[in-house]
């Protein structure tokens, strides 16, 4: 059956948007109310530009939260479970957020641009909402805004040298999460050393929306030696490296979880001087343990035809004692591999465990190696 997914207001094209249909979007995916490249018609060769070479994306969905004003360090420190105290200007850090329940709703880069001056580059949820709300209700003196701000990563073991060619040799000082004020040929972007994948890259943090095609061409001119095409985040990769994904790992609606249980544990910091959101029910959590942790799977049988979702994961009984939330066939593995949350009660490896398919039950494994980095 072929259906199309219309495009209204409810759902906002980013700055890339033409330059991104100019080369050939195949399929676009909704993220924070925007649209975003899905794929570009041949996801193999987009893996392997980003495994072996270099790839471009368009991620202006990862919208940004401005948090100004006097303010603004208590709201970011009352927000995030991490102490952010020692944080620089031009430094970044993953910052877990929780609601009043200790669980997971978002899972942002912060970025230090001045110290009455934060972004927070988030996941799939409206954090502007609420961190405003949080503001209001503490009577804090913070502005807080989405800022014309939209990103656009260069990933793969070729991006340093697309990076290099366009800004100069400084680039290659910048440490994991770190970033400098810049612009390129007059556009004002901020560049980080990040992005969603363990093959190495940078974010440019584009501040002028109507030089957002121009920004898409300048990339591209530069990458054209090295190969670079166009892409999307990979979830292949994604499996592959370990990376926890708010909204495919858990979601507060559908799967919801607490930093113990999806492995950000070690990110919450209970000695911070400073209270902050979720904290007595946290402490509560650690206290009584628990009930699942994230894992890696082994699904047996035949290679999986592109990608399940949210499939129960059962005892041979059939009582419930997980979830698999994603699953793909990996060619580097050799194997269907997949990420989800089992129950803390069960063993590490080798249990009897299945997920029930369109075509059949298949037998599961916990296994080490991949998908809970």
């Amino acid at each position: 059956m072929v259906f199309q997914i219309g495009i209204g207001p409810n759902n906002r094209k980013s700055v890339y948007f033409d330059a991104t249909v100019a080369d050939g979007v195949a399929c676009f995916s909704v993220y924070n109310h925007m649209f975003i490249p899905a794929h570009f018609g041949d996801p193999q060769a987009e893996y392997a530009a980003l495994m072996t070479g270099v790839a471009m994306w368009d991620v202006a969905a990862q919208r940004q939260v401005e948090i100004g004003g006097p303010d603004a360090a208590r709201l970011i420190q009352y927000l995030t479970t991490r102490d952010m105290r020692g944080t620089k200007v031009g430094q970044g850090r993953y910052v877990p957020i929780c609601n009043h329940a200790g669980r997971l709703i978002n899972d942002p880069v912060l970025l230090k641009l001045g110290d009455e001056r934060f972004w927070l580059s988030i996941a799939d949820s409206d954090i502007e909402l609420w961190a405003s709300a949080i503001a209001a209700e503490r009577g804090l003196d913070v502005e807080v805004h989405e800022p014309d701000v939209s990103p656009l990563a260069i990933q793969g073991p070729k991006a340093e040298r697309v990076v290099t060619d366009l800004f100069g040799d400084w680039v290659t000082e910048l440490k994991y999460f770190g970033f400098r004020q810049t612009e390129l040929r007059g556009i004002p972007l901020v560049l980080a050393r990040s992005g969603w994948s363990k093959q190495g890259g940078f974010e440019l943090y584009l501040q002028d929306g109507a030089r957002g095609a121009e920004l898409w061409q300048m990339v591209k001119a530069a990458g054209a030696p090295y190969g670079i095409r166009p892409g999307a985040p990979n979830d292949l990769e994604r499996i592959e490296s370990g990376l926890v994904s708010y909204g495919a790992d858990g979601r507060l609606q559908v799967n919801p979880c607490n930093p113990f249980e999806i492995g950000l544990g070690a990110l919450v910091d209970f000695d911070k001087p400073d209270d902050f959101v979720g904290r007595e029910a946290l402490l509560r959590l650690r206290r009584e343990g628990a009930a699942r942790r994230r894992v890696p799977f082994v699904i047996e049988g035949a290679p999986i035809q592109g990608f399940e979702h949210g499939l129960p994961v059962l005892t041979g009984q059939g009582a419930p004692v997980g979830v698999l939330s994603e699953a793909v066939y990996s060619q580097r593995f050799g194997a269907n591999i997949g990420v989800g949350m089992i129950s803390t009660q069960m063993g590490e490896t080798g249990e009897s465990l299945y997920v029930e398919m369109a075509e059949g039950r298949r037998r599961v494994e916990t296994r080490a190696g991949f998908g809970a980095g």
